[in-house]
């Protein structure tokens, strides 16, 4: 085997990126936000408006964070220079979302409204009563944030209620005795 076909790739930086490594941590700035992330098993260099990965040598942990660490920097690189967004919908009659303050209140069949905090690095936005945008500059946590609100009141199969991503498509099953 050898190195990995993505790990081989560089890594482009546009302009107003900042990309510095020192010991075994990588920091991306757009000069608003930064994102860090440790690193070991591989070297990492910055040239001119790329950043190189390499590994250091041929052992098996080596080969298999190659790619991964040259993943994990490009999704730093473009989270602070486009950021990320995940896009819920709300279906189901009378279910609906609003924004209160930086939460979001969801009346989704429960007794009570459940009110769901964002976490730090993650803005909520609610373009109407049954869609929440969720948009940060981290994709681990844009995706965790918006899997945690999705986990509130998952699709149920039978009617399609309940909270889902706007590209997922769920799967109706037929009652009994239809």
């Amino acid at each position: 085997m050898g190195e990995s076909r993505i790990g081989k790739q560089p890594v482009l930086i546009p302009k107003g990126i900042t990309v510095k490594v020192a010991d075994d941590l990588v920091t991306v700035t757009n000069g608003k936000d930064t994102l860090k992330q440790t690193f070991d098993t591989v070297k990492i260099a910055v040239e001119a408006d790329q950043v190189l990965v390499t590994m250091k040598d041929d052992s098996k942990t080596s080969k298999e964070r190659h790619g991964l660490y040259r993943s994990l920097i490009s999704n730093m690189v473009e989270g602070l220079s486009k950021g990320y967004m995940r896009r819920l919908e709300i279906h189901g009659i009378g279910f609906k979302v609003e924004l209160v303050e930086r939460n979001v209140k969801l009346t989704v069949g429960f007794s009570h409204p459940v009110v769901f905090a964002a976490p730090q690095g993650i803005e909520l936005t609610v373009p109407n009563a049954t869609t929440v945008e969720v948009k940060g500059v981290d994709k681990q946590l844009v995706g965790e944030t918006a899997a945690q609100l999705r986990r509130i009141r998952p699709p149920e199969p039978y009617k399609g209620k309940g909270i889902r991503y706007s590209t997922e498509h769920v799967k109706k099953k037929v009652a009994k005795g239809k």
